[in-house]
């Protein structure tokens, strides 16, 4: 889009995407989908879409193999698709053992996909496969991406001498405010990231001192939506497979043999739960199962936790799980932070806040919102310091150009850091499932994570696999996951705190 490529020009590197960034696109490849044509009854159906076994089913199967199967798309009228596309997320989960673990979808592009599913657990195992969105609702995730520029707004508020406030629109780029009186721009110093209010009618440009969301536009038509609608979205497929049995061998369960440390190139999948504990796959994970073994953990270090409410969620898993971290009241909006827990005795400090704009929040002062960039610049880092980031949720309600221009900066950062000090521990926590919708969807998701993991992939950094931890197991999904999952992602932190 060209008015899009005219904001991204004026940050220090030019084109699209930032410098080294523009080998990436190939990341984001997704069949062409030609949509249904205005037929709601063509677009592919949850119901009469099927699995089965690609080959002749076992009595038993082996630990440490795979299960194939193989998916044909159909639509609403049972007619099998002739192209791919769609958005299918299988699992194998073990119920009676709380074990789950993603399948691998390949879509092989003519309505038929590949599901390849690892046995990494012996007992009984069972199939589960959902359609999360159509390829005709990726088809309307894609345009709206393409021609909207943005799915939301910001309102900002300017404050006089006297106390007296104006309110008008902000957003990330001046083509969407829809003022003729001009605009104020907001450059960030650190990462040339740009930010757009509209005028406000009598106070200046430098007054601006709230932020807060505004609203959601609505961007769809009425067939749009039907293709979006809970009834074809999230939806699990008729069960394609009997459950099927993995064969005992001497009890054990597989585990890597190296301790967590940075650095570590993912495997697929990345790990798989069992009795509600994630087993890693890249490094033998550790629990902390106890707040004084969470304590001896963390004793000695500064927690710098930088990004969205689900990193939030950690702050707040570790303020509840631990008594002696004392949440200390900095007078902060609370959903948007600084957010402080301390453990005096133990000299631990746990720092959680948002990651400046593009962010939906109640009010919030401007002067509060610290980029990522620049704090991560006042850090000196060193073998006390935790820098935890997280960076997805508030950027799916735009092109996927803004969130690159973030990603530079950032990486740009952590690089830095990591160059000045070695020894700082930098985790970077993956967006998680969650919203299936135009503003937030698991679609959106699923580019954003592809990109958050190539940008820092040569990086000494460690990755949390929360879209892989918050779609394994038989729960319903949510932007906020339950406390099992939760306790997982924060045990994988401590375990590259403390790997042995």
């Amino acid at each position: 889009n060209h008015h899009m490529c005219v904001i991204v020009a004026q940050t220090p590197s030019s084109g699209s995407l930032p410098q080294g960034f523009s080998g990436l696109t190939h990341l984001l490849h997704w069949p062409l989908t030609p949509g249904d044509g205005g037929d709601l009854l063509a677009s592919t159906s949850p119901q009469t879409s099927t699995y089965h076994l690609r080959g002749p089913a076992q009595p038993s199967y082996t630990l440490g193999g795979y299960l194939e199967a193989i998916l044909i798309a159909r639509d609403h009228q049972g007619r099998p698709k002739a192209h791919g596309g769609d958005l299918f997320q299988a699992q194998l989960l073990g119920p009676d053992l709380k074990a789950g673990v993603p399948g691998d979808v390949t879509d092989l592009e003519n309505g038929t996909y590949l599901l390849t599913l690892p046995l990494l657990w012996a007992g009984q195992a069972q199939v589960q496969v959902r359609l999360i969105h159509s390829s005709e609702a990726v088809g309307v995730l894609r345009g709206i991406w393409r021609d909207q520029w943005a799915t939301v707004d910001f309102t900002g508020y300017f404050r006089g001498p006297t106390g007296y406030e104006e309110t008008v629109t902000c957003n990330v780029n001046p083509l969407l405010i829809g003022e003729e009186e001009g605009t104020c721009h907001y450059r960030d110093e650190d990462s040339g990231e740009l930010w757009f209010c509209a005028r406000p009618p009598t106070l200046p440009c430098d007054s601006l001192v709230g932020h807060s969301s505004g609203r959601y536009w609505n961007v769809t038509t009425p067939h749009e939506e039907a293709l979006l609608a809970r009834n074809v979205t999230n939806k699990t497929l008729p069960q394609g497979i009997p459950p099927i049995w993995v064969a005992q061998e001497n009890n054990r369960i597989l585990s890597p043999p190296q301790p967590c440390h940075p650095g570590i190139p993912a495997p697929r999948p990345s790990g798989f739960y069992h009795q509600n504990v994630w087993h890693s796959l890249s490094c033998s994970g550790r629990s902390f199962s106890t707040a004084d073994s969470i304590l001896h953990c963390l004793a000695g270090h500064i927690v710098h936790m930088m990004g969205d409410s689900t990193l939030r969620q950690w702050w707040e898993y570790l303020r509840d799980t631990v008594p002696s971290l004392k949440p200390v009241d900095l007078h902060a909006t609370y959903h948007t932070g600084p957010l402080m827990a301390v453990d005096t005795t133990r000299a631990i400090v746990l720092h959680w806040r948002a990651h400046s704009w593009p962010l939906r929040s109640l009010r919030t002062p401007v002067a509060a919102l610290h980029s990522v960039v620049r704090e991560l610049g006042g850090l000196a880092g060193g073998p006390h310091t935790v820098v935890v980031l997280s960076l997805g949720a508030h950027f799916t309600t735009f092109p996927l150009s803004i969130f690159v221009q973030r990603l530079a900066g950032v990486r740009a950062a952590v690089a830095a850091l990591l160059a000045r000090e070695p020894s700082t521990l930098v985790v970077i926590k993956l967006a998680n499932t969650g919203y299936k919708s135009v503003y937030g969807s698991d679609w959106f998701t699923l580019q954003v994570n592809r990109l958050l993991r190539a940008a820092f992939v040569d990086l000494r950094v460690a990755f949390v696999d929360a879209w892989e931890m918050t779609s394994s197991l038989a729960l319903p999904d949510s932007i906020h996951p339950g406390r099992c999952v939760i306790r997982n992602e924060v045990d994988f932190l401590l375990s590259h705190v403390c790997p042995t």
